[in-house]
């Protein structure tokens, strides 16, 4: 097994343990004693993990180490750190929590890219999933905003936009929600255009639907 695929395991081992640590933190916050300890360790294994996606990534280029096993490994683990920070402190009781609409888009986008995957190789034989600079941007906001909102939660900073008061860490997940919507939308038109390369967007002769 290659030293890229190894750092990859490394970060989704740290899954559990981050979300371990988030809701012990959570809960003491409900309990009225909010352990910072608890909130600094689930910090520090995030911003390890996220960091690690950096290294895995430099390690199997420069080093010649790009395996098919990486490319299934490495976006579980981007996927299975964002998914499970955001949904812990959606409902992990922190002093920040994300708006409602912030996680059902991620989960949404995430579910559409999955079905649309399976659905355009089973009627294609084939499914290509391009990365987009979109894309990683869309992954990169999302790391931001949840890094924000452990960092910095229970800010009481506001800014003021177009005539409206928004809460400072908003700020980060309005922007994630943009890439992660019009990415999404992208991958979407990604996979129609794969389907009508072969010809399945087309009206088919009665005969053949037979």
């Amino acid at each position: 097994m290659t030293t890229a695929n190894k750092i990859t395991i490394g970060r989704i081992m740290m899954i559990p343990f981050f979300v371990l640590m988030a809701l012990y933190y959570g809960r003491s916050v409900a309990h009225g004693h909010p352990q910072e300890w608890m909130r600094f360790t689930a910090i520090a294994i995030f911003v390890i993990a996220a960091a690690s996606d950096g290294i895995d990534g430099y390690i199997a280029r420069r080093y010649h180490q790009m395996s098919k096993l990486g490319t299934i490994l490495d976006p579980i683990a981007d996927k299975g750190l964002l998914l499970a920070g955001i949904i812990t402190l959606s409902v992990g009781n922190w002093q920040y929590e994300f708006p409602l609409w912030f996680p059902v888009l991620v989960i949404a986008r995430d579910i559409a890219l999955i079905t649309g995957v399976l659905a355009v190789y089973l009627i294609n034989g084939d499914a290509r999933v391009r990365p987009s600079w979109l894309g990683k941007t869309a992954t990169v906001a999302q790391m931001i905003a949840l890094g924000c909102a452990m960092l910095f939660s229970g800010a009481e900073a506001k800014a003021r936009i177009a005539g409206h008061e928004v809460a400072f860490l908003d700020l980060p997940v309005f922007v994630a929600g943009f890439f992660t919507l019009v990415s999404g939308l992208l991958y979407v038109r990604d996979g129609i255009r794969q389907l009508h390369s072969k010809g399945h967007g087309e009206p088919q002769p009665r005969s053949k639907l037979l």
